[in-house]
C-alpha cells in the first residue's frame, strides 16, 4: 500500500496521543501496521534522505493538529490531546482533515497570519496549499520534478540546435565536469571532424595518457533512435584503437537491440540517452544556471 497522506493520518495520529503515544516516533509502528504498510515502504527517504516519508507525514499530521488546538506539547517531543482534542474524537468522526481544523479558531488564526501580505488572492492560495493532500516537502519534489522535466526539455531542444562539434565540446565538457580525466579539461580532446573512425573525444584518465576513454556523440532527433549496428560500429572503432572504455551520447535513446548487445561485447561501454544527458548536466550545472533557491 502506498503511504497515506498527512491529512488521512490525522485521526489515527490523534487517536494514538489520545492512547498515550507520547510522540510521533511512538505513533509510527501502529501506523505502518494500521495501513499495511511494508517495511520498506516505512523505510522508504525522503530525497534529504534526512526523514522517512510515513514518519515527515505523521509529523505534519500532527503539527496541523496542534495549530487547531487539538494537542498541546508541554514540552519537547512530547505531546497530549486536548480538551478540544478530545470533545472532537467524542464526535466519532470518520475523518479529520483541514477542512474539519478550518472550523478551529486557533487553526484559521494560523493559516491567517501564514498569508503573505500585500498580494492579491493570496489567501485563497494560501487555503488551497493548506487544504491539498501534500506535506510542504511533498509540494516542493512534486513541483521541484515539473520544473526540471519542462528543464530537461529546453536543454534537450537547445542541444538539437548545436552544431555537432559543439555539441561535442559539451560532452566532453560535461564528462570532466563529472571527474572524468581527473576532472581536467586539458586531458580531453576532439577529434578532427572528418576521418575520425567513428570516435568523437578522447578523455585520458591519467597524466601520461596511459588509459582513455573513447567517446561518441550523436546528436539526433527524439523519433531517431540509435540501432545496433550504430553501437557494433563503435565497438569496432575501440577495437582499433585498442581500447578497453567508451561512453556512447546521444540526444534521442538507444534500441532494444543496442542495449542487449553492449551487455555481449568485452569493452565496458555507458550508454547516456538524452534524458539522462540532460538530468546529468544539471546535476552538474553544465549549460545551466541556478536561478533562485529555496533554503530549508
Amino acid at each position: 500500500m502506498t503511504i497515506p497522506d498527512y491529512q488521512t493520518l490525522m485521526l489515527p495520529v490523534l487517536k494514538l496521543i489520545a492512547d498515550g503515544a507520547e510522540n510521533v516516533s511512538e505513533c509510527l509502528p501502529a501506523l505502518q501496521e494500521q495501513f499495511s504498510i511494508t517495511d520498506e515502504e516505512a523505510q522508504e527517504l525522503l530525497p534529504s534522505g534526512r526523514m522517512t516519508v510515513l514518519g515527515n507525514r505523521a509529523h505534519w499530521a500532527r503539527t496541523y493538529l496542534s495549530k487547531a488546538g487539538l494537542l498541546t506539547s508541554p514540552r519537547r517531543n512530547c505531546h497530549e490531546i486536548t480538551k478540544a482534542g478530545k470533545s472532537l474524537l467524542a464526535q466519532h468522526p470518520d475523518r479529520i482533515d483541514n477542512t474539519i481544523l478550518a472550523q478551529f479558531d486557533t487553526f484559521a488564526d494560523w493559516r491567517e497570519q501564514n498569508t503573505p501580505s500585500g498580494q492579491v488572492n493570496s489567501q485563497s492560495q494560501d487555503r488551497d496549499l493548506l487544504e491539498a493532500s501534500q506535506t510542504p516537502e511533498d509540494a516542493i519534489e512534486a513541483a521541484t520534478r515539473l520544473m526540471q522535466t519542462s528543464l530537461r526539455d529546453d536543454l534537450l531542444a537547445l542541444l538539437l540546435e548545436l552544431t555537432p562539434q559543439r555539441f561535442e565540446r559539451v560532452i566532453l565538457d560535461l564528462l570532466s565536469v563529472m571527474g572524468f580525466g581527473g576532472g581536467r579539461l586539458e586531458n580531453t580532446h576532439m577529434t578532427a571532424m572528418t576521418g575520425d573512425a567513428g570516435i568523437d573525444g578522447i578523455i585520458h584518465e591519467d597524466a601520461l595518457g596511459l588509459d582513455a576513454v573513447y567517446i561518441q556523440a550523436k546528436r539526433y532527433a527524439p523519433e531517431n533512435k540509435i540501432s545496433r549496428p550504430d553501437i557494433q560500429r563503435f565497438v569496432g572503432s575501440l577495437n582499433g584503437e585498442g581500447a578497453t572504455k567508451g561512453v556512447f551520447v546521444t540526444t534521442s535513446d538507444f534500441s532494444r537491440d543496442a542495449k542487449d548487445y553492449i551487455s555481449r561485447v568485452p569493452q565496458r561501454i555507458v550508454l547516456i540517452n538524452g534524458y539522462r544527458l540532460a538530468d546529468l548536466m544539471i546535476e552538474h550545472d553544465v549549460g545551466v544556471r541556478t536561478r533562485k533557491t529555496y533554503v530549508i
